[in-house]
């Protein structure tokens, strides 16, 4: 087994992608690494694979694979993370804001201080603080309340990972910046944190906008909603199921009780309609949004990609 496998996820990088090349092979010759690196094309259109097809021909430690159209960066990595050869393995961003000066210490990380899962904290960003610094900062408090891993930084490009862990866990969707809460309720649960050199891009713009921020929560509470009810889905139907049956009870009892003492009449009654619509209305709707993600989650097409070329 070669030592490092670095996936790099790449959406029009074509510029960025030489360089980036250049300063990872420099790293891995100063530290005798035995080494691949993995990059996805994420259905560029700005000569992205023809990169590719170059430093594969200048150096088979270059593998590519293209997939057909967009599918966004948690497609990317999932298939990264099946191609992967590596005993440790290392994301990071094409973009050149992820330093490869850092992959020697996520790689001692890994193997000497026996963590599952070494996540980047990028301390010092040159990012907009209005439109990045500020909302992640929240986002990030969030996850860490609600998942009870204690990251500063969850959406952090440059992660490392055993390998058995890239094996055991599965990213869909927007699921990337959840990468450690799967990794934890997939049962490892030892998850490091290094800071991390911040760079500004050099090349391109980014490719996510301020809509990540509503995603990014709704993916958050799809995750913790699964981790504890995807198995036994009883458990939280049949509360609501229950708190539901005995509002209705409690409401038809009492406005039965009203109707006999004369006060008003059964089926003219607004209270009894408004306790019974929003009994069904709370339980169907519930139980739409959960059984649409089980099956998304089940679905046998849910990581399928149509890849065009594989190098």
């Amino acid at each position: 087994m070669i030592d490092i496998s670095i996936i790099v996820p790449s959406y029009n990088e074509a510029e960025s992608l030489p360089h980036l090349a250049e300063w990872i092979d420099r790293v891995m010759r100063e530290k005798g690494f035995s080494y691949e690196v993995i990059i996805v094309d994420d259905g560029s259109n700005d000569g992205t694979w023809q990169v590719t097809e170059q430093l594969h021909n200048a150096n088979p430690c270059y593998r590519g694979i293209k997939f057909r159209r967009n599918y966004g960066k948690s497609a990317a990595l999932n298939t990264g993370f099946a191609a992967a050869e590596g005993d440790v393995v290392i994301t990071m961003d094409a973009d050149l804001q992820d330093s490869p000066d850092e992959v020697p210490e996520l790689y001692r990380m890994i193997k000497e201080d026996g963590y599952d899962l070494v996540s980047g904290w990028k301390k010092k960003r040159y990012d907009s603080k209005l439109a990045k610094n500020i909302p992640s900062k929240f986002f990030n408090w969030t996850t860490r309340r609600l998942s009870g891993i204690h990251l500063h930084d969850f959406n952090c490009g440059l992660k490392a990972y055993r390998h058995d862990v890239v094996k055991s866990i599965e990213v869909y969707g927007e699921m990337h910046r959840y990468i450690p809460v799967i990794a934890k309720w997939a049962g490892f649960g030892k998850i490091g944190e290094k800071v991390v050199q911040h760079r500004k891009r050099e090349y391109g713009v980014t490719k996510f906008g301020m809509n990540r921020f509503i995603n990014g929560y709704l993916d958050l509470m799809s995750i913790m909603f699964m981790s504890k009810f995807g198995k036994q889905p009883m458990h939280f139907f049949g509360a609501i199921g229950s708190i539901a049956f005995i509002f209705g009870f409690v409401a038809l009892i009492v406005v039965i009780i009203m109707r006999l003492a004369g006060v008003i009449g059964l089926t003219r009654s607004v209270w009894f309609y408004l306790s019974m619509f929003a009994a069904l209305m709370g339980t169907m709707l519930f139980l739409a949004g959960f059984i649409g993600e089980l099956v998304c989650r089940n679905s046998t097409t849910r990581n399928q990609y149509l890849i065009e070329k594989e190098l």
